[in-house]
């Protein structure tokens, strides 16, 4: 890493992610350097802080706009507009006699046991009145029953408008499989009412499922205008800079799209700043030659959990967003309410708890001296001496210790009676045992054991839990990134450049299924060719795979199955490949009749790059930066010596107690522990009895 000023000649990519509390900014040059900052984040106008990155770059890193050819973006928006209430006022179309789906929904029940039961369907998206049926119905043979009745459109539109919707999704009865109606009502919509946006569940999501269905194609129309005045503010930012890079957008499935095609379907950009750090710990891993990787994403709110399986990353069907199921398929991302700005509080039971509430970066820890009033974890990473208060975010933010120790000692230590240096490791402990619990929900609870995984600590708070999270879980590796804490930043730019689409596809799993299978399938890619061409990527570097939902018949789930039409028994193939995948996740497989259910199209294509990875080139200078005293258990503290990362050369070993120290993150190294500089600049830490293993 350096944060010199590149030569002025070069050429750069750009990747920022925006995180609840820091935005971070990765620059990558044509001299295979890497330069980093964090940005405290502008929560009531998050483009805000793209604009200060922007404005940063030039001063001090002397990067001209005109030199940027890859701008990739991780955002927040579409989630945030959900949690934070903040989407469009919404109408909701639906087949006479269907407009409650949305709120009948399934049967299950998080709250099972509340005296007072509130709604567990996302109500809020389009409240009864809000809600309009139409005369027209379509059979569940794609067959046209009752055609649709334009009078009853136009006269529902005009109520909408009238109520001042500033957008509308359209979901009717089997439109999946024929999506005509649903086309026909959109036209009437942009005549009537041109400046609403439409969603069309045909498009945002072709599959059978009712409640579902309706479900995220309401959530699309829901963030469309946010997302849609979000990426235009954006763009015209990058434009008034100066910047001609075109503007692109993580997705939820771990790939990248440009901003004007991503704004179709927003909804694919749920949760695309934790899908970047899985991506970047991919690359980590591959790196490092380690294929199964536990990536704990640590930031300011939350962390982010996820699992990387033979180098390739765990892909959901479905998300949950604010307790709600979207039915996005995303990389399977366990989030928790625990992360350095995670208030501790005292129960009514007098017990110690840390989060789910947050400080945020708005006012933040109480050492930030914004007027933080409640104790945090950074506070006590402050106490326990992990943290230099003159070098958190590579002195971005000098820290006040003093209130770090002060707001502890009034809230957890008087209160509990104990010293503040117990009080602030009880805060760790607490949290470290949320994460690992955490952990625990993507390793055991699917079968997988996570000793026999390395731990990946990214984020600003990673490399700090890691070590304690490894101890607790029994993990032997922990593989260290060179820049943790802008890693998500950085996957953004590794990933591909992807699209997907998929069609409702019912038919048995046998041979006569084959030939419309093949024609499904070309036609689908058709499709993704048309949005590969339009992120102007030849046809030449495209990667193209196929996928089929199957189960069983009768069953309400499926499975993901790949799908190669050119093997010489693809149906052969795709249920040997169904019952061995069934037989995996849920511990049997019979010879029961199966169908397939979806049919699935992903054309991918990596971005040429200026260089494949982070490049690491090490200062030469003398790493040891002294030392001082941690706490790493209630025995009390002990000598860490402290390294700087930059001057680390390859092959250099540290042993534990022992901090590094860098510009994004602290890495705390326990007694017992041995971390060693490998190929790539990233640190591999195991432990002293269990090297080799």
């Amino acid at each position: 890493m350096s944060n010199t000023r590149p030569e002025r000649s070069g050429r750069f990519e750009i990747g920022v992610d925006i995180g609840g509390t820091f935005t971070d900014v990765v620059c990558r040059g044509a001299d295979a350097q890497v330069r980093l900052v964090k940005i405290p984040t502008t929560r009531a106008n998050p483009s805000a802080g793209v604009r200060h990155a922007i404005e940063y770059m030039m001063q001090e890193w002397d990067v001209r706009p005109d030199q940027i050819i890859r701008f990739v973006h991780g955002t927040t928006v579409a989630t945030n507009a959900v949690l934070e209430r903040k989407g469009a006022k919404l109408g909701l179309l639906a087949t006479e006699g269907f407009k409650d789906v949305i709120e009948i929904g399934r049967q299950n029940r998080q709250a099972m046991y509340d005296l007072a039961l509130v709604p567990q369907t996302p109500v809020f998206l389009a409240p009864s009145a809000l809600r309009k049926e139409v005369k027209e119905r379509i059979t569940a043979r794609g067959e046209v029953l009752t055609p649709l009745d334009e009078d009853s459109v136009c006269q529902a539109v005009r109520e909408l408008v009238h109520a001042g919707v500033e957008a509308i999704a359209v979901s009717y009865l089997f439109s999946f499989l024929n999506p005509a109606h649903e086309l026909r009502t959109r036209e009437i919509i942009n005549e009537i009412a041109p400046g609403i946006m439409v969603s069309i569940s045909s498009e945002v999501d072709p599959a059978f499922r009712e409640y579902e269905r309706t479900c995220i194609t309401a959530f699309d129309a829901y963030i469309k205008p946010v997302v849609d005045r979000y990426l235009e503010e954006m763009e015209q930012d990058l434009v008034k800079a100066g910047a001609t890079a075109p503007l692109q957008l993580m997705q939820s499935r771990g790939g990248i799209a440009s901003s004007h095609i991503a704004r179709r379907r927003p909804v694919r950009l749920f949760l695309s700043g934790p899908a970047a750090g899985v991506i970047g710990g991919r690359m980590v891993g591959q790196e490092a030659h380690i294929d199964n990787i536990i990536t704990v994403d640590i930031g300011g709110t939350s962390s982010d959990i996820a699992l990387i399986s033979q180098g390739k990353p765990m892909i959901a069907a479905e998300g949950i967003i604010d307790t709600y199921a979207v039915r996005v398929p995303m990389v399977d991302v366990n989030a928790i309410g625990a992360g350095g700005g995670s208030i501790a509080w005292i129960d009514g039971a007098g017990g110690l708890r840390v989060g789910p509430l947050s400080a945020g970066s708005e006012p933040g820890p109480a050492c930030y001296g914004r007027g933080g009033d409640k104790p945090t974890v950074t506070d006590a990473s402050v106490v326990l001496g992990y943290v230099n208060p003159d070098y958190f975010a590579g002195g971005m933010l000098k820290l006040q210790p003093e209130l770090a120790w002060q707001v502890i000692e009034k809230c957890i230590a008087k209160p509990l009676g104990m010293s503040v240096e117990q009080a602030a490791f009880g805060i760790h402990r607490v949290v470290n045992s949320n994460m690992a619990e955490g952990i625990r929900l993507v390793s055991v609870g699917r079968g997988v054991d996570p000793r026999e995984f390395a731990l990946l600590p990214l984020g600003g708070g990673g490399p700090i839990h890691a070590n304690a999270l490894a101890r607790e879980l029994g993990m032997h590796r922990i593989i260290v990134p060179l820049h943790p804490g802008v890693l998500s930043a950085a996957g953004l730019l590794d990933a591909p450049v992807e699209h997907e689409m998929s069609i409702s596809f019912p038919y048995p799993l046998e041979a006569r299924a084959l030939e419309p299978m093949e024609t499904a399938l070309r036609s689908l890619d058709e499709e993704c060719v048309d949005l590969m061409v339009a992120e102007g990527v030849a046809r030449s570097e495209v990667k193209v795979l196929h996928f089929a939902d199957v189960c069983y018949v009768g069953q309400s789930y499926y499975l993901e199955i790949p799908v190669d039409t050119a093997a010489q028994d693809p149906i052969g193939d795709l249920r040997a490949d169904f019952l061995a995948a069934h037989n995996r996740v849920y511990g049997h497989s019979t010879d029961f009749p199966a169908q397939i259910v979806n049919l699935r199209a992903i054309h991918q294509a990596h971005a040429h790059t200026q260089t494949s990875s982070l490049e690491y080139h090490h200062t030469g200078k003398d790493a040891g930066k002294g030392s001082r005293k941690i706490m790493v258990s209630m025995a009390g503290y002990v000598d860490a010596q402290v390294f700087e990362r930059e001057a680390l050369a390859s092959g250099t070993l540290i042993q534990g107690p022992a901090i590094v120290e860098q510009t994004d993150t602290t890495l705390v190294i326990e007694p017992g522990w041995q971390a060693q500089v490998v190929p790539g600049g990233n640190l591999l830490i195991t432990m002293l009895d269990s090297q080799g293993a």
